[in-house]
């Protein structure tokens, strides 16, 4: 693989892991690679179980808002990545996401596309994008809900609250609680659980389970994306991405 994507194999169990520390930023070609890497996982026999992770301090931050090709054409930029997200939940391998340190925006989104999320004490867990003056997007207008609820997804979509992992945990976002230190070891634990059980019934009781999920994914993102598209055109989206990366709190005015 790419010096920003590894993957490894034992056990049952693949390590997919992103290597863009510290914030793990993903773009159109990281995430395509991410999704043909997990789609040719699922003709792989020796793996059962893919574990998704990040090398450094966050599990992922999602798009890169300063990177020159979002500037440019952010509606291109974020079409691009869905395109590889959808492909994500077309996978047919049982995927765990190993969440440390934040999970924001289309981090967020990432970790919502696999089918576990551990996590850690200091994980958090943030849909920022009302605090960018934008609206979500990564399929969480389908995923978000269908894990915690539409009431809670509401609550964290338009206040940008950050949500911790014992939170996450009450509301099922978080499926599984590591010891500091134990995040990957953890993780590594449900994957070998899931490993050890029939493969052929693990995957036709998964895909009972996620139903149309890749459809309605794709149908969502064709919606997100037309709503931010409008709102990237207004003066909060611009006040709301200049505050970010400035690292000020943004002044919104309805414009």
């Amino acid at each position: 693989m790419s010096s920003d994507l590894s993957v490894t194999v034992a056990d049952g169990v693949a390590l997919l892991e992103l290597r863009r520390p510290p914030a793990n930023h993903v773009d159109e070609s990281l995430l395509g690679r991410v999704a043909d890497a997990a789609l040719s996982l699922d003709d792989d026999p020796a793996c059962r179980v893919i574990v998704l992770a990040s090398e450094g301090k966050h599990f992922g931050a999602g798009a890169d808002l300063g990177d020159s090709d979002f500037v440019r054409d952010r509606a291109a930029a974020a079409r691009g990545l869905y395109r590889h997200a959808i492909r994500l939940f077309e996978v047919r391998t049982p995927m765990i996401a190993a969440v440390q340190g934040s999970a924001v925006g289309g981090g967020l989104g990432l970790a919502c596309a696999a089918d576990f999320r551990v996590a850690e004490a200091s994980s958090r867990f943030v849909a920022n994008f009302a605090r960018l003056g934008f609206h979500q997007g990564f399929g969480l207008t389908v995923t978000l809900p269908e894990l915690v609820g539409r009431q809670f997804a509401a609550d964290m979509l338009l206040t940008a609250r950050r949500v911790g992992a014992a939170e996450g945990v009450r509301v099922g976002l978080v499926d599984r609680l590591a010891e500091p230190g134990l995040l990957r070891e953890t993780s590594h634990a449900l994957a070998l659980q899931i490993a050890a059980s029939a493969p052929l019934a693990v995957r036709s009781i998964r895909k009972t389970l996620r139903g149309d999920l890749a459809g309605r994914v794709r149908e969502a993102l064709e919606h997100e994306l037309a709503e931010q598209r409008v709102l990237w055109a207004t003066k909060d989206s611009a006040e709301g991405i200049e505050a970010s990366l400035r690292r000020r709190t943004p002044v919104f005015r309805g414009e």
